[in-house]
């Protein structure tokens, strides 16, 4: 398992690099009031399962900061710890609604407390991450954030190419998540990640490029958000399978996954 994180939050480092904004495409439910309550010292606590391991994360909005010449609300938690994906991409970072989207500002840290070998210091300048006019699976940033980066691990020289999108999702009269928690008018998002890794290896003089892992989604991430309340479930899945060959050169398992819910659990907003 730790090493399936390690080689996520590995390839995760280039997640929030840059970002696209919204084509403006809107024609979902049309209610630009549909929003996490963005106040001064709202906070949610969430229980986060990972396969049976379970912590909890307590968010919360400290106040405002400016990002770019913009005012977002910046949110934190407690003692800067989280585990869960959604705690953790907000963590430090800027909030801010325009017309009916929420969009992400700031330098994301993922799995910081995790103890991995690496820091991940990732940028991001007004991320779409919620749109209440989207509709079901359409692209709410123009075009998919896209890049690549160079990481070396265990001595091997990584080249990782990602795409990163977020997508409208369902609207709901009524919802229940798995711990049978209920609420009424919640609308989905989806953060989706599909990656692919490259190496290369030098045999005789020559230089061999390998596969290492074929483009894939490494990553789906789906948030639910309750009108009045904010994000009050959240379920991810990580997954991956790699040549068997390069796996055990890499010292990594061929095929790994995870599942992590989050459970919103106590909340206070204004």
């Amino acid at each position: 398992m730790k090493k399936l994180i390690l080689l996520t939050f590995l390839i995760s480092t280039s997640l929030f690099t840059s970002c696209s904004n919204d084509d403006g495409n809107e024609n979902g439910n049309g209610d630009d009031n549909f929003t996490i309550p963005l106040n001064n010292n709202n906070y949610w606590t969430y229980d986060v399962d990972s396969e049976g391991a379970s912590t909890r994360d307590s968010l919360y909005i400290s106040g405002d900061v400016v990002l770019n010449s913009k005012t977002y609300k910046k949110f934190q938690t407690r003692d800067d710890m989280a585990t869960g994906f959604y705690s953790s991409s907000l963590r430090n970072n800027g909030v801010r609604k325009q017309d009916s989207r929420l969009l992400l500002s700031g330098n994301l840290s993922l799995a910081a407390d995790q103890n991995l070998p690496i820091n991940f210091n990732l940028n991001l300048d007004d991320f779409v991450i919620f749109n209440s006019n989207a509709s079901l699976d359409q692209a709410l940033n123009s075009g998919p954030v896209t890049g690549t980066i160079q990481e070396t691990y265990n001595g091997y020289p990584l080249t990782i190419s990602y795409s990163l999108q977020s997508y409208g999702g369902e609207n709901l009269t009524t919802f229940t998540s798995p711990n049978g928690d209920s609420y009424s008018n919640v609308i989905s998002t989806k953060i989706k990640l599909n990656v692919s890794v490259t190496s290369v290896q030098t045999v005789g003089g020559f230089t061999i490029p390998i596969t290492v892992l074929a483009p894939q989604d490494l990553i789906i991430s789906k948030l639910y958000l309750a009108k009045g309340i904010g994000v009050v479930y959240v379920n991810t899945d990580t997954a991956y399978t790699i040549n068997s060959t390069v796996a055990s050169q890499l010292g990594i398992p061929a095929t790994g996954s995870q599942n992590q819910k989050e459970y919103l659990d106590i909340y206070v907003v204004d």
